[in-house]
Protein backbone atom coordinates (compact mmCIF):
# COMPACT_ATOMS: atom_id res chain seq x y z
CA UNK A 1 0.00 0.00 0.00
CA UNK A 2 1.31 3.53 -1.07
CA UNK A 3 -0.86 5.71 0.47
CA UNK A 4 -0.21 9.89 1.91
CA UNK A 5 -0.22 9.80 5.62
CA UNK A 6 -1.38 13.20 4.88
CA UNK A 7 -3.85 12.35 2.95
CA UNK A 8 -7.80 12.61 4.32
CA UNK A 9 -9.10 10.50 7.08
CA UNK A 10 -10.69 8.18 5.03
CA UNK A 11 -7.09 6.93 3.54
CA UNK A 12 -5.40 6.54 6.76
CA UNK A 13 -8.92 3.89 8.07
CA UNK A 14 -8.49 2.26 4.60
CA UNK A 15 -5.19 0.90 5.79
CA UNK A 16 -4.98 -2.59 6.99
CA UNK A 17 -4.65 -2.22 11.02
CA UNK A 18 -0.97 -3.32 11.98
CA UNK A 19 -1.35 -4.87 15.78
CA UNK A 20 1.38 -6.26 17.92
CA UNK A 21 0.89 -8.94 20.45
CA UNK A 22 -2.96 -8.47 22.23
CA UNK A 23 -4.01 -5.78 23.46
CA UNK A 24 -2.77 -5.23 26.57
CA UNK A 25 0.46 -5.17 28.61
CA UNK A 26 2.92 -6.35 25.54
CA UNK A 27 1.04 -4.46 23.09
CA UNK A 28 1.32 -0.77 25.04
CA UNK A 29 5.51 -1.72 25.66
CA UNK A 30 5.80 -2.29 21.67
CA UNK A 31 3.95 0.38 20.19
CA UNK A 32 5.40 2.59 22.48
CA UNK A 33 8.88 1.13 21.39
CA UNK A 34 8.04 1.60 17.80
CA UNK A 35 7.02 4.90 18.69
CA UNK A 36 10.11 5.93 20.04
CA UNK A 37 12.22 4.12 17.82
CA UNK A 38 14.06 1.34 19.43
CA UNK A 39 11.44 -1.01 17.48
CA UNK A 40 11.88 -1.60 13.78
CA UNK A 41 11.59 -5.31 13.43
CA UNK A 42 9.06 -7.83 14.39
CA UNK A 43 8.69 -11.54 13.46
CA UNK A 44 5.62 -13.25 12.44
CA UNK A 45 4.84 -17.39 11.87
CA UNK A 46 4.12 -18.17 8.49
CA UNK A 47 1.01 -20.08 10.49
CA UNK A 48 -0.67 -17.36 11.48
CA UNK A 49 -0.67 -15.86 8.17
CA UNK A 50 -1.56 -18.85 6.35
CA UNK A 51 -5.01 -19.25 9.57
CA UNK A 52 -5.94 -15.80 9.10
CA UNK A 53 -5.37 -15.80 4.91
CA UNK A 54 -3.48 -13.04 4.64
CA UNK A 55 -0.03 -12.17 2.24
CA UNK A 56 2.81 -12.13 3.29
CA UNK A 57 3.81 -8.32 4.23
CA UNK A 58 5.84 -6.79 1.19
CA UNK A 59 8.32 -3.72 0.89
CA UNK A 60 6.17 -0.57 0.47
CA UNK A 61 3.21 -1.56 2.36
CA UNK A 62 2.01 0.47 5.03
CA UNK A 63 -0.72 0.05 7.75
CA UNK A 64 -1.89 1.89 10.90
CA UNK A 65 -0.35 0.49 13.62
CA UNK A 66 -3.04 0.43 16.76
CA UNK A 67 -2.81 0.66 20.79
CA UNK A 68 -4.76 -1.68 23.11
CA UNK A 69 -8.05 0.56 23.03
CA UNK A 70 -7.76 0.14 19.55
CA UNK A 71 -6.56 3.46 18.56
CA UNK A 72 -4.77 4.78 15.52
CA UNK A 73 -0.93 5.76 16.48
CA UNK A 74 1.15 5.54 13.39
CA UNK A 75 1.58 4.68 9.74
CA UNK A 76 3.88 1.61 9.11
CA UNK A 77 5.64 0.96 6.22
CA UNK A 78 8.18 -2.32 5.55
CA UNK A 79 11.09 -1.81 4.44
CA UNK A 80 12.60 -5.64 4.54
CA UNK A 81 10.89 -8.72 4.75
CA UNK A 82 12.51 -12.02 4.70
CA UNK A 83 11.24 -16.09 5.59
CA UNK A 84 13.68 -18.05 6.84
CA UNK A 85 13.44 -21.03 9.68
CA UNK A 86 13.07 -20.27 13.18
CA UNK A 87 16.80 -21.52 13.57
CA UNK A 88 18.14 -18.79 11.31
CA UNK A 89 17.11 -15.53 13.03
CA UNK A 90 19.97 -13.35 13.82
CA UNK A 91 21.19 -11.28 16.22
CA UNK A 92 21.42 -8.02 14.08
CA UNK A 93 17.23 -9.07 13.85
CA UNK A 94 16.54 -10.05 17.48
CA UNK A 95 18.16 -6.56 18.78
CA UNK A 96 16.19 -4.15 16.46
CA UNK A 97 13.18 -5.89 17.41
CA UNK A 98 13.91 -3.48 20.28
CA UNK A 99 12.46 -5.41 23.24
CA UNK A 100 15.81 -5.60 25.34
CA UNK A 101 17.18 -8.98 24.15
CA UNK A 102 20.69 -9.25 25.07
CA UNK A 103 20.98 -11.92 21.86
CA UNK A 104 19.06 -14.54 19.82
CA UNK A 105 18.77 -17.39 22.62
CA UNK A 106 16.89 -14.31 24.73
CA UNK A 107 15.21 -13.67 21.78
CA UNK A 108 13.97 -16.64 20.96
CA UNK A 109 13.42 -17.50 24.75
CA UNK A 110 10.94 -14.95 24.66
CA UNK A 111 9.28 -15.66 21.34
CA UNK A 112 8.64 -19.05 22.52
CA UNK A 113 6.78 -17.99 25.08
CA UNK A 114 4.86 -16.23 23.30
CA UNK A 115 3.52 -18.61 20.51
CA UNK A 116 3.23 -21.16 23.13
CA UNK A 117 0.74 -19.39 24.62
CA UNK A 118 -2.65 -20.28 25.34
CA UNK A 119 -4.00 -17.17 23.48
CA UNK A 120 -1.61 -17.77 20.74
CA UNK A 121 -2.46 -21.64 20.12
CA UNK A 122 -6.30 -20.33 20.04
CA UNK A 123 -5.65 -17.86 17.72
CA UNK A 124 -3.73 -20.59 15.48
CA UNK A 125 -6.50 -23.21 16.05
CA UNK A 126 -4.15 -25.48 17.35
CA UNK A 127 -4.12 -26.22 21.00
CA UNK A 128 -0.92 -28.54 20.61
CA UNK A 129 1.24 -25.43 18.32
CA UNK A 130 4.63 -26.02 18.99
CA UNK A 131 7.85 -24.16 17.62
CA UNK A 132 11.20 -25.82 16.36
CA UNK A 133 14.22 -25.01 14.65
CA UNK A 134 12.42 -25.42 11.24
CA UNK A 135 9.09 -23.38 11.87
CA UNK A 136 9.25 -20.60 9.08
CA UNK A 137 9.19 -16.84 10.26
CA UNK A 138 8.60 -13.98 8.69
CA UNK A 139 11.32 -11.13 9.80
CA UNK A 140 9.85 -7.72 8.37
CA UNK A 141 11.72 -4.62 9.14
CA UNK A 142 9.60 -1.40 9.07
CA UNK A 143 10.07 2.33 9.61
CA UNK A 144 7.24 4.82 10.86
CA UNK A 145 6.12 7.17 8.18
CA UNK A 146 3.43 9.12 10.09
CA UNK A 147 3.03 9.77 14.19
CA UNK A 148 -0.93 10.27 14.36
CA UNK A 149 -0.92 10.75 18.00
CA UNK A 150 -1.18 14.56 17.22
CA UNK A 151 -3.19 14.66 14.33
CA UNK A 152 -5.92 13.75 16.44
CA UNK A 153 -6.37 10.02 14.74
CA UNK A 154 -5.53 8.67 18.28
CA UNK A 155 -8.72 9.84 20.23
CA UNK A 156 -10.94 7.28 18.75
CA UNK A 157 -11.11 3.35 17.44
CA UNK A 158 -10.78 2.07 14.07
CA UNK A 159 -13.59 0.33 13.33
Amino acid sequence: MTSDPTSPAADVAELPKAEFAFPGPLRDRLVAAILDGSKTATTGLVAEYEREGEPLPAVGDRSVLVDSEDRPVAVLEVTGVRVVPLARVDTAHALDEGEGYAGVAEWRAGHERFWGSAEMRAALGDADFAVDDTTPVVLERFRVVADLRGAGWASAPLA
